[in-house]
C-alpha cells in the first residue's frame, strides 16, 4: 500500500479489525519510509446493484435517496442518523443477497417498509402513505390497523 505522505510502498499492518458487521477489514497500518500510520479498509467489490423502475427504465441504486426517503420518514422520531445508515446498509444487503444485478423498485420499497415496520411504526405509516399512494383516510386507518393486529396477535 502505497503511503500517503511520503509514497513509499512499504508498510506493516500494526493492526487489523472487522467493521460493519463483518463486510470490511479495517487495518491500520505504519510506513516503514518514514513511520507515518494510515488506516485502509478492505471490502468485497461487487457489481453496482441496477434499480428497475416501474416504467421499464434502468437507473444505478443510489444510496443517499434510500437515506433520504428513510429520513424523511424518520423526520422528529427518536431515530438516530447511525440507525438509519444501518438500516439502509442492511437493506443493500439484502437487495445484493436476493438479486444479483438488477432489483426491482417494489422490491426495495417492500425491504424498506419492512425494516421501518420493525424501527418506528410512525415512520413505516409514513413511508407507506408515499409508498402505497394512499388516497384517502381509510388507507391510512387500514394500515394502523394492520400495525394494531400484529401487536395483538
Amino acid at each position: 500500500m502505497r503511503c500517503p505522505k511520503c509514497a513509499n510502498l512499504e508498510d506493516k499492518v500494526i493492526d487489523s479489525r472487522s467493521a460493519r458487521s463483518g463486510a470490511v477489514i479495517r487495518r491500520r497500518r505504519v510506513c516503514l519510509g518514514c513511520g507515518h500510520r494510515f488506516t485502509t479498509y478492505e471490502e468485497i467489490v461487487r457489481a453496482r446493484l441496477r434499480v428497475v423502475k416501474n416504467d421499464g427504465r434502468h437507473e444505478d441504486l443510489n444510496r443517499e435517496k434510500l437515506v433520504s426517503g428513510i429520513e424523511r420518514a424518520c423526520q422528529k422520531r427518536p431515530v438516530s442518523a447511525e440507525t438509519v445508515e444501518g438500516v439502509v446498509d442492511a437493506i443493500i444487503d439484502d437487495l445484493e443477497r436476493d438479486y444479483e444485478r438488477e432489483a426491482p423498485s417494489q422490491a426495495i420499497g417492500q425491504k424498506v417498509m419492512e425494516h421501518l415496520e420493525r424501527l418506528d411504526e410512525v415512520a413505516y405509516v409514513r413511508f407507506a402513505s408515499v409508498y402505497r399512494r394512499f388516497k384517502d383516510v381509510n388507507q391510512f386507518m387500514s394500515a394502523i390497523q394492520g400495525l394494531v393486529a400484529k401487536e395483538d396477535g
